[in-house]
């Protein structure tokens, strides 16, 4: 897979994702089993605006031909769904969100292979 086409399908699910938290956390969420009071809510939210940063850097990044910006980009896009990866996957194993969570799982663990792979192996070129 080219880095481009891993930038957009971040871009993709950054947008899915922050649109549906932005607009109806707590609806999103107890399709995970999870129930959010206000304050919950507005954690969703701002997970929501945390994922729209997400999106256009992604975005306006996949044509990149800055290798050095391009290489800090990808750090932490893998930084970012590495530990997205810990979390959902210690929430599923707590019992925290029901089985339609391992999708959130499976969506972290692709993108931090992905962005590893071209973190650590196969790093951009000018």
């Amino acid at each position: 897979m080219k880095l481009s086409t891993l930038m957009v399908i971040k871009a993709i699910v950054c947008l899915a994702f922050a649109v549906l938290l932005l607009a109806i956390p707590v609806q999103l969420m107890s399709i995970y089993g999870v129930e959010l009071d206000a304050g919950g809510a507005f954690m969703a939210r701002l997970y929501g605006s945390s994922l729209a940063g997400n999106l256009l850097l992604t975005w306006l990044s996949r044509g990149s031909r800055d290798s050095e910006a391009l290489r800090a980009a990808i750090a932490g896009l893998f930084l970012y769904d590495a530990i997205g990866l810990v979390v959902a996957v210690a929430a599923m194993l707590s019992g925290l969100m029901n089985p339609l969570g391992w999708s959130v799982v499976a969506i972290y663990l692709f993108l931090t292979a992905g962005y590893g792979y071209f973190h650590f192996i196969q790093t951009p070129e000018a």
